[in-house]
């Protein structure tokens, strides 16, 4: 088992006594920009072990009764069908997903705000679509000039022109499918609305990364930038933080550029700024919480690993241009990181070299890496996934879980009936006939029992997986690489 450097407790009482405190401070109503996943944090779940995935969400259910959710999404997004990457949702889909989620843990989501609102047709049918379900939705619009123009912001053809969202909560949490969405600007714009109301309202920032009271070089801050090598964010040292307290702290470039303007923009509303850095407007206590820094170090190390292979792929298949890829490797070698350290890339190339197929490495919770090749009746990460089943159950490696008779079958109607020129087993297949042998044999039920033990463990593939196997992995909760190259030479692949 991997070893545990995240105290996750602790941090959901610091985290929402700090919020307390700061809803305290600014009056008695905060709205609270919430970056990074609210419910699904897998970065930071994988960088901070012992960090739970739903920890922000837990740590906001300790403030359920003061709490109301507003989810922002951009009407560019949604005209451009952008997607959300690790889900492989469109934007819109995920607002609707965000709020089943939130009603499911009984948070109050109060409305939906669509940003950057200039009559896209696909907004306008969404809007239409939330109100049909009973959802509030407000529209604000683009300011020409935003964010520089404070006069023009600040008023009423700026920050005026959006629509007042009617909120009736202490702490108001603003969250978005991802990033650009328009958070802070929202939550200005509410600012200005309560101020005209003679309401008292504060703001806050609530991103867990990069984690302020680390060194700026620390592997968990630099596994930060990997993340967000598209968005071109970059690490530094808060030089308002520095100046005001003579204390250094990290915080990154977009944060720090727009604080003289946000300085203003508060001096503008209120007359003055509650906040003398870009640091003092986070609350994230996350580093606080960390009792093992070598154990989170190893785990960011291998997060940048992985960024690096992912980007690598998006680059082979002609989604990106290859600048994150370069980024990325500056900040391996900041971090003193070869592509030779991912211990289970290493494995699979060994077997796709000596076999001359494509092959799949897992490593196991108990750092024992198994193999898998390709086979007539097996794909490479199905032989791989049957192989880590075994050794988990204790499975003697020599026995078949699936007898050739069952997989046969299959294979004739893919290739006889569903025509499918590829007769091999995909990872979804594999386990669909794992499962049915199991209503009937026991060594087989005792395998797909394992299948939960395969969440968080490495895996990696000599060739690029299809979409079906990509889907899979995901659904497993394993952390998948692949090396940039297909399987054939073939120019479309699916």
């Amino acid at each position: 088992m991997k070893r545990l450097g995240f105290d996750n407790d602790k941090y959901l009482n610091m985290q929402s006594a700090c919020i307390k405190e700061r809803i305290a401070q600014l009056g008695g109503k905060l709205y609270l920009e919430f970056g990074g996943k609210l419910f699904d944090d897998y970065h930071a779940s994988r960088v901070l072990p012992g960090f739970k995935p739903d920890s922000k969400m837990k740590m906001l259910m300790q403030l359920k009764d003061d709490a109301e959710i507003i989810i922002v999404v951009s009407a560019t997004d949604i005209e451009k069908n952008k997607l959300r990457g690790d889900l492989g949702i469109t934007y819109d889909a995920d607002t609707l997903r965000l709020i089943d989620a939130f009603r499911s843990f009984g948070l109050y989501v109060g409305s939906v705000v669509l940003t950057q609102f200039s009559g896209q047709a696909s907004a306008v049918a969404f809007q239409k679509r939330l109100e049909a379900l009973g959802i509030r939705v407000f529209r604000h619009y683009p300011i020409e000039g935003y964010p520089y123009d404070i006069p023009l912001i600040v008023s009423d053809d700026g920050f005026g022109r959006n629509e007042y969202i009617e909120t009736s909560h202490s702490l108001v949490v603003v969250t978005a499918p991802g990033p650009g969405s328009g958070k802070m600007a929202t939550c200005l714009s509410q600012l200005y609305h309560e101020n005209k109301r003679n309401i008292k309202a504060g703001y806050a920032k609530y991103e867990t990364f990069p984690i302020w009271n680390l060194p700026l070089k620390h592997p968990v801050n630099l596994a930060y930038e990997a993340a967000t090598a598209d968005l071109n964010d970059v690490n530094m040292i808060d030089p308002f933080h520095l100046e005001a307290y003579g204390k250094t702290t990290v915080n990154y470039n977009r944060d720090v550029e727009i604080f003289p303007v946000l300085d203003a923009t508060f001096a503008q509303i209120f007359g003055s700024c509650p906040y003398k850095s870009p640091t003092d407007m986070g609350v994230n206590m996350a580093g606080n919480c960390i009792f093992d820094d070598e154990a989170c170090i190893e785990a960011a190390q291998e997060e940048i690993l992985r960024r690096y292979y992912n980007e690598m792929c998006k680059q082979r298949k002609g989604l990106a241009d290859g600048t994150s890829v370069f980024k990325i490797e500056l900040l391996m070698k900041q971090a003193g990181l070869a592509i030779t350290d991912r211990a289970v890339a290493r494995a699979a190339m060994e077997v796709a070299e000596r076999q001359g197929e494509p092959a799949a490495a897992i490593e196991m919770s108990d750092g024992m890496i198994i193999t898998g090749k390709t086979s007539e009746l097996l794909g490479a990460s199905s032989a791989m996934l049957l192989n880590a089943l075994k050794y988990s159950a204790g499975i003697d490696d020599r026995i078949q879980l699936i007898a050739p008779s069952v997989i046969e079958p299959i294979q004739k109607l893919k290739t006889h009936y569903l025509g499918n020129q590829n007769p091999r087993l995909h990872t979804d297949e594999i386990l669909l006939a794992l499962s049915i042998c199991a209503a009937t044999d026991k060594t087989a039920a005792l395998a797909l029992q394992q299948i939960p033990k395969l969440r968080d463990c490495e895996v990696h593939s000599s060739v690029i997986l299809s979409e079906v196997d990509e889907n899979v992995f995901r659904k497993l909760g394993v952390n998948l690489t692949c090396e940039p190259r297909y399987q054939t030479k073939k120019l479309y692949h699916k």
